[in-house]
């Protein structure tokens, strides 16, 4: 270590695989918002079709850039290794399909029920009664709520399971 930085063979460490996410995320967010200013905007509804997008790229700019500023602040600490945990990965992409699979088949609220329990289940395994009984309320209130601001107050029509009917 000399002048507070971490040394790889003589070379200050450079920018983390984070920090290149955080750029790439920023840089993809900056460029669709950019993108959303040309939606029409319609003329007697005051919120049109670019408002939730635009939102949603403000959001993911701004967490790209805290990002991208952690990972430059952090540069003179000792990076943290952690083993890749491809399975877990794997695992995370098998149950969004099962998900998409599943939307039609049981309908919005029975599938993202499931879809969030298994998720939860999955990233961090509950090892009590009381984590599975947690794991149960936030995938039903998850399920719920998002239901009702879709259904109730945004006036979205979410998917009908053919084997359930709702």
């Amino acid at each position: 270590m000399a002048g507070g930085r971490v040394e790889r063979g003589g070379a200050p460490r450079s920018i983390s695989r984070d920090g290149i996410a955080g750029l790439v995320c920023l840089a993809g967010a900056l460029i669709l918002l950019y993108a959303s200013l040309g939606l029409p905007q319609p003329a007697l509804v005051p919120i049109g079709p670019g408002f939730y997008p635009r939102i949603l790229l403000t959001a993911t700019a701004v967490l790209s850039a805290i990002l991208v500023i952690i990972d430059v602040l952090s540069r003179g600490r000792a990076a943290v290794t952690r083993p890749a945990q491809y399975r877990l990965v794997v695992a995370a992409f098998a149950i969004f399909a099962a998900y998409v699979v599943a939307l039609p088949l049981l309908g919005y609220r029975v599938a993202t029920l499931l879809f969030v329990a298994a998720l939860q289940a999955a990233l961090e395994p509950p090892r009590s009664a009381r984590r599975w009984a947690l794991l149960l309320v936030v995938a039903f209130a998850t399920s719920a709520i998002t239901y009702y601001v879709f259904e109730g107050y945004l006036s979205v029509l979410l998917p009908r399971g053919r084997l359930t009917g709702f």
